[in-house]
């Protein structure tokens, strides 16, 4: 016989989504006990409303970025949809040179989805908080039927502080400052590929997901106020469209150094066989800098000095160019535009 009031635990061994788990009753309220709320938990979600009462510093503005997550496959080497969705809204407030405090959950669900592979998504987005000191504090999750998702969706929204006087923004590139790029390219958009259906093939490249707000910190301590205009995390459609998105912005055009970009040479090879362009394939851990080409050699300094810009390097200089074209200098002596991305190469990346 069961003791009165027992309720059996969840099987997340065995166990797989249903209905009721969205329903709002009994069966929500136990998903969210046993897992979510377990694998989050800090002094702002025990507050249990539906929102979260949040402090803010005095003298800050408030930065906010939203981003939705529909990468496939869900488990790729280096990395998961769960430390994605961690990953990708922290760096969208870092990229303006704010520090991201707090960070809300919006998990879709399909009826029928494996409670294992539910557990590790969400403990490793929980893992993902915890190391960059952002923790979840309010969510939701729903459920669809069969058939009308595709596993899981999750939808994150970063709240974030920036100092009275900061100003970094995609507006405020200068003809002469310098481009930078923290890192190798690529390395994402291979490493999920290389996990797909219709394209797996051997490589020993992971996804360079991490969260860069302590990168920017270290830059941004590094070097005078102001003498950063802009940063930017090369996301869909990589290094290229990042650049021609930088370039409209400010209304100015950039000159590369084909040379100078680095891409480790299995993400090459690996773009070779499948007809891809390196500069267009997504990044998930490297930011670009435009800077004052004056604190250029400090800034790459600062970058090189961290964990996760070893590699930095400067790749070229914003021209004044009123037609805003981005272009490269190639290995062979010449010049090429690098363009928009006219089309999705590489759909659910991200």
């Amino acid at each position: 016989m069961s003791k009165p009031g027992y309720v059996r635990p969840i099987d997340f061994r065995h166990g797989r989504v249903d209905m009721n788990h969205g329903a709002g009753g009994r069966a929500s309220a136990q998903l969210i006990e046993e897992l979510f709320a377990l694998a989050f938990d800090n002094e702002y979600l025990r507050q249990g409303d539906d929102a979260a009462l949040l402090p803010v510093p005095a003298g800050h503005r408030l930065v906010m970025a939203t981003d939705g997550h529909v990468i496939s496959p869900l488990f790729f080497p280096g990395g998961d949809i769960g430390c994605l969705a961690v990953h990708g809204t922290v760096n969208d407030v870092a990229m303006l040179g704010a520090t991201p405090l707090y960070l809300s959950a919006s998990f879709i669900l399909e009826e029928g989805f494996p409670l294992a592979d539910l557990k590790r998504i969400v403990e490793s987005m929980a893992a993902a908080a915890r190391e960059a000191g952002v923790p979840v504090v309010t969510g939701d999750t729903k459920v669809v039927e069969q058939g009308k998702g595709d596993g899981v969706f999750i939808a994150t929204t970063g709240v974030g502080v920036v100092p009275a006087g900061r100003s970094i923004s995609g507006r405020h590139a200068r003809p002469g400052d310098a481009v930078l790029v923290s890192g190798t390219i690529g390395d994402h958009g291979v490493a999920v590929l290389s996990q797909r259906d219709s394209l797996e093939f051997e490589t020993t490249i992971e996804s360079d997901t991490a969260a860069l707000h302590t990168l920017v910190a270290r830059l941004l301590a590094a070097v005078p106020e102001g003498s950063v205009r802009t940063l930017r995390d090369p996301t869909r459609g990589g290094l290229a469209t990042t650049l021609n998105e930088i370039a409209k912005q400010s209304g100015v055009g950039m000159l590369l150094d084909e040379a100078a970009i680095p891409v480790k040479p299995q993400v090459q090879a690996a773009c070779e066989l499948l007809g891809l362009d390196p500069l267009y394939v997504a990044n998930e851990g490297k930011c670009i800098v435009v800077c004052d080409a004056a604190v250029a050699e400090g800034a790459l300094e600062a970058l090189r000095s961290h964990p996760l810009g070893r590699e930095a390097a400067r790749i070229g200089t914003v021209t004044d160019d009123p037609q805003r074209f981005v272009q490269m200098a190639t290995a062979f002596g010449g010049r090429r535009v690098v363009d928009w991305l006219s089309g999705e190469p590489l759909p659910r990346i991200c």
